[in-house]
């Protein structure tokens, strides 16, 4: 991780993220982790799903947001559902989640400033070697899941309303299919994080729908191979939104376009399309902007 976060600060000195910044590479370095004065409001609630967490994206971002800008960002992470929610009721500024049309119903409700998509990467199903429900060489994820449920293979839901759920019974409704945690015994609905839902695939040899990015994270030690990964059907975009302060008092709305600004930069742009090189010998993630 120090690895990753020196080639970071280098990076925004490049790009000219950290200006004024002295021209040898040790004043870089110590400039860059300098806290800069802290705002009037530093206090900084984000609300984001649990794949930017669980990637570790937004470990990786923290610091440098915060040295660039003063704000002490707090992070909550849960699934899209969840996340959303706290925009609801008030106890986040600000918005990083992945579940469009609940996005879009936050924005149009008056919760929400605006749906800022910025990045995405891919869904992709991970289950056991052998791939006993030969799902490997499936045309779409909706034909995937149709091999699942026929061949009665185990598989690990979500069942938490997050982003990655929701995506999961968009695809069943596509193949068609309903499945019943409840009558079906090869179903599961954990209600548990991805990281969580990976690990259980890999014990109970199951198929699980994952976002790429937290699989690479836990790969090593887990017991599954990617069986239908990237396509067009399994895109995985995620948005940023400001929550508006006409529907909840006590909001640092400053701050959430404070992170806004900061997320959709180019320096920060140019750090999210290296995340992961390193480490997982390719990017976790991608950009829109």
């Amino acid at each position: 991780m120090k690895k990753i976060l020196c080639t970071a600060l280098c990076l925004l000195f490049a790009l000219g993220a950290f200006a004024g910044c002295a021209q040898d590479t040790g004043a870089t370095t110590t400039a860059a982790v300098t806290t800069a004065a802290p705002p009037a409001n530093p206090v900084l609630r984000c609300s984001t799903t649990t794949s930017v967490n669980d990637s570790g994206l937004m470990g990786y971002l923290e610091p440098l947001f915060e040295a660039a800008t003063g704000y002490d960002l707090q992070i909550t992470s849960n699934g899209s559902g969840a996340a959303i929610e706290l925009g609801r009721t008030g106890d986040t500024d600000v918005l990083l989640v992945h579940a469009k049309s609940s996005e879009e119903e936050f924005v149009a409700e008056g919760f929400g400033v605006e749906r800022i998509p910025f990045m995405y990467n891919f869904f992709v199903i991970a289950g056991p070697k052998d791939d006993p429900a030969k799902v490997a060489g499936s045309a779409t994820a909706a034909d995937a899941l149709k091999k699942i449920a026929e061949s009665k293979s185990t598989f690990i839901s979500r069942g938490d309303d997050s982003g990655t759920h929701k995506a999961e019974l968009k695809i069943w409704d596509a193949a068609g299919i309903a499945p019943d945690a409840g009558k079906d015994t090869w179903y599961i609905s954990s209600g548990a994080k991805m990281g969580a839902c990976l690990e259980m695939a890999s014990q109970k040899q199951g198929y699980v729908l994952t976002d790429k990015a937290t699989y690479l994270a836990y790969q090593g030690g887990l017991d599954l191979n990617i069986v239908l990964g990237e396509s067009d059907d399994m895109k995985n975009t995620y948005s940023l939104i400001a929550c508006d302060p006409d529907k909840n008092t006590g909001l640092n709305t400053e701050g959430a376009q404070a992170f806004i600004d900061w997320m959709t930069s180019d320096a920060t742009i140019a750090l999210i399309a290296e995340y992961g090189k390193t480490e997982y010998g390719e990017a976790l993630f991608f950009t829109d902007m």
